[in-house]
Formats: C-alpha cells, sequence, structure tokens
C-alpha cells in the first residue's frame, strides 16, 4: 500500500488541479502518470448536465474506437438455428439460446465481454435481464445489441475491432475506456476525441444550460486530469 501511495503521489505532482487540460495534454500526462506495474486503462469520466429520472435525458450510444481498446473481446450471441450458424462463422466465441440462457441463470455465468442477440431471441433473454443488465450485458436496441441476422457478421467483427457502449448511471455521470497506457499518444489521443466526439452528439434536447459539466482523464492508477473543452465544461 505504501509503494502505491508514492506513485500515486509522483503521479499528482505532474497535474495541477486548479489547470483546465488541452485533450492532447491530458493524454500525454495520463501516460507518464501510468507507472503501475501493469498495462493501466486510459478512461474518460463525464459529469452531465441531464437529470437521470427523466427518460427523455437519458445518455446511451456506442463508439467505435479507431484503436480499439487493446484486449480480446469475447463475443455471446444469442441465436438458434441458421442464425447461430452465422454467428459462429462471423467469429462469435459462445453461441447459443434456451441452454445458454439457463446457465446464465442458475450458474451466473458470465465468461464473456460483450453479448448480441436476434430479435427473435429477447423474449427468452429477458429472463435473466437483472444478471446482465447490471453488469452492462444485456442486449438493447438502442446500443446496436440487439441486431438482425444479416448484420451479425457486422456487429460482431465492430465489438471485436473496439465498439464501447456507454450509458449514464444513476448519478448522470460517464465513464468510458479509451485504451492502454501502453497505446502511443496518437492512437491514445484519436480513441479519446472519437469518445468525446460520440459524447456530445448524444446530448439530449431537453437539456438546459451546460450539457458537459466537468470531464476528466485518468488511468487506473492516476490522478484526474481536468479537460478544456472550450466552454463545453465547467
Amino acid at each position: 500500500m505504501t509503494q502505491q501511495g508514492k506513485r500515486y503521489a509522483a503521479a499528482a505532482k505532474l497535474v495541477d488541479q486548479d489547470k483546465l487540460y488541452s485533450l492532447e495534454q491530458a493524454v500525454a500526462l495520463a501516460k507518464q502518470g501510468a507507472t503501475a506495474k501493469f498495462d493501466e486503462t486510459i478512461e474518460l469520466h463525464f459529469r452531465l448536465g441531464i437529470d437521470p429520472r427523466h427518460s427523455d435525458q437519458q445518455v446511451r450510444s456506442t463508439v467505435l474506437l479507431p484503436h480499439g481498446l487493446g484486449k480480446t473481446v469475447r463475443v455471446l450471441v444469442f441465436a438458434e438455428g441458421e442464425d447461430a450458424r452465422a454467428a459462429e462463422a462471423a467469429g462469435a466465441e459462445i453461441v447459443g439460446s434456451d441452454q445458454l440462457i439457463e446457465r446464465i441463470q442458475k450458474e451466473n455465468w458470465l465468461d464473456f465481454d460483450a453479448a448480441l442477440a436476434v430479435p427473435a431471441m429477447m423474449g427468452r433473454v429477458g429472463r435473466i435481464a437483472r444478471v446482465l443488465g447490471p453488469r452492462g450485458l444485456m442486449p438493447n436496441p438502442k446500443a446496436g445489441t440487439v441486431v438482425q441476422p444479416a448484420d451479425l457478421e457486422r456487429a460482431i467483427n465492430e465489438l471485436k475491432a473496439g465498439r464501447v457502449e456507454f450509458r449514464n448511471d444513476k448519478t448522470g455521470n460517464l465513464h468510458i475506456p479509451v485504451g492502454k497506457a501502453s497505446f502511443d499518444q496518437q492512437r491514445l489521443l484519436e480513441n479519446a476525441q472519437a469518445v468525446l466526439d460520440a459524447v456530445q452528439r448524444q446530448r439530449p434536447s431537453s437539456v438546459k444550460g451546460a450539457y458537459i459539466r466537468r470531464a476528466v482523464m485518468t488511468s487506473t492508477m492516476g490522478p484526474g486530469i481536468r479537460l478544456d473543452l472550450g466552454g463545453g465544461a465547467v
């Protein structure tokens, strides 16, 4: 614990908490401060000016990161028959229907990173929504994870390439990974810009005033670095 404390303190000295940094500066500082013995994840966190109690102010979408997340994504697809065979051919690691749903329901089995479903399966997949939902794994049309059979190959490829789903939490915040500290500066910058653009596009029309009140970049073990969004953040 002492070693971790010293490492964090050293990284914190690099960041002026009273200053707003450009995205490029923040990426450089996040990389510089990511000195843990593992490859830290670089993340963007947003405080939004939404009221999450209102259904018309929910922020939920996906973003395709240009350079992925630097990890292997295990994709599960709820499908059967010809649809299941198409999913397997497209590279899904896990494909199934009723037996798979039963396993998740009874064993709380969640050895996968992302889940897709064809529309015909959603009536049955709904039985495990309480298991998948809190973990961000429940297929949903708004997130692009309920797909027509003809789109399975595209959806699977996008997930493996680095498509990330995001949605606001109960306090109106977003937490989105943008890559690994081992990525070079340019790859992290382009991934972060893609995330920022995607979040800005999802501004609900009913939100008044500032939409992004604060944006912070950080690494897994590092300090927060406040972003200058040109007046878009407070």
